[in-house]
């Protein structure tokens, strides 16, 4: 992207007995709850290589509880300094402007490299969530486009190049609260403000660890089986929601066919980090990095919704499992 030599990604080799395909960092969580002297909670952010190191938008809440979108940087993957004072979105035009003029929250956000800029997708307020886009390039400065749907909305996660011609997002149609339902989406755009041509990619299934709601994570990898779209799922429990990482492969040139999507979830919340927080039960990946030479991928998550942590697979054992639970 910049001409400068990356960074390895952040990884630890699989430890001793672990069965699963995915395992979790040793130095879990990465990103505590207080790591900034305001915040009561930082999770569910994205991550990217940038220069030499890597660069990330995080979601803060801070301690009078407001949801917001603050920048970081890091050498490693591991160790970050976070922007203490939120992103202040510049205005692409008037009309985006309108709708800055009554912050509600931000939160969520989901940053990947399109072309020749980094672009961030988040849920934004505008009487209710939505979903907001911004595009930098330094991650200092940051542009806002419009909102591209209409409320309610969220996980919009945009795909890493156009699609047949045109710009291509996942998103999650919702209500005003916390979303009792939930399917994944696909929508295209020939500019990145006018947004149509929506099409049904998955639902909930009955009985499992999927049952409630999906939602898009990771920005989706594009693989030679497909693309590889890591996603939440949610069941409902007698103690509440119950939120689960599994992965599925969609269709390279129509992304809103299922070409895979295994009944197993990849990692569920069990760890005490995930299991206890502001939002017990809560695993929620929002990014992956890959190397595909070295065949790694590492995959940040919030959990409890008030921590970052790390996880990490071979990117060919993953591909094999999906290809077993076509």
């Amino acid at each position: 992207m910049t001409g400068e030599a990356p960074a390895p990604i952040p990884w630890e080799d699989r430890p001793a007995g672990a069965a699963g395909v995915f395992w979790r960092s040793s130095r879990n969580p990465i990103i505590r709850h207080d790591h900034l002297p305001r915040s009561n909670s930082i999770f569910n952010s994205a991550v990217v290589p940038f220069g030499t190191g890597f660069a990330g938008v995080f979601r803060v809440d801070d301690t009078a509880r407001t949801m917001n979108l603050h920048a970081g940087r890091s050498a490693d993957g591991v160790a970050w300094e976070i922007d203490p004072e939120p992103i202040a979105f510049l205005a692409a035009d008037g009309r985006v402007a309108e709708i800055q003029g009554a912050f509600e929250h931000a939160y969520d956000p989901r940053v990947t490299w399109l072309e020749d800029r980094f672009y961030v997708t988040w849920c934004n307020g505008y009487h209710g969530p939505t979903i907001g886009i911004a595009w930098t390039t330094d991650f200092a400065t940051f542009h806002q486009l419009d909102n591209a749907f209409l409320p309610f909305n969220r996980n919009g996660v945009l795909f890493p190049r156009r699609i047949g011609g045109a710009y291509a997002m996942l998103n999650r149609p919702s209500d005003n609260g916390h979303t009792p339902f939930g399917d994944i989406f696909y929508s295209e755009s020939p500019d990145l403000v006018h947004w149509g041509r929506h099409r049904h990619v998955m639902a909930p299934r009955p009985w499992g660890w999927d049952s409630t709601k999906v939602g898009a994570g990771p920005i989706p990898i594009e693989t030679d089986d497909g693309w590889l779209l890591i996603y939440h799922g949610v069941l409902t429990s007698c103690n509440g929601f119950v939120y689960s990482m599994g992965a599925a492969l969609l269709d390279l040139d129509e992304p809103w066919r299922v070409v895979s999507r295994p009944r197993d979830y990849l990692l569920a919340p069990q760890a005490p980090y995930e299991r206890v927080g502001d939002v017990p039960n809560v695993f929620f990946p929002c990014a992956a990095l890959v190397d595909r030479d070295a065949d790694r991928i590492t995959v940040y998550y919030g959990g409890a919704d008030t921590v970052v942590g790390m996880a990490h697979a071979h990117l060919s054992e993953l591909l094999a499992f999906l290809r077993a639970g076509a």
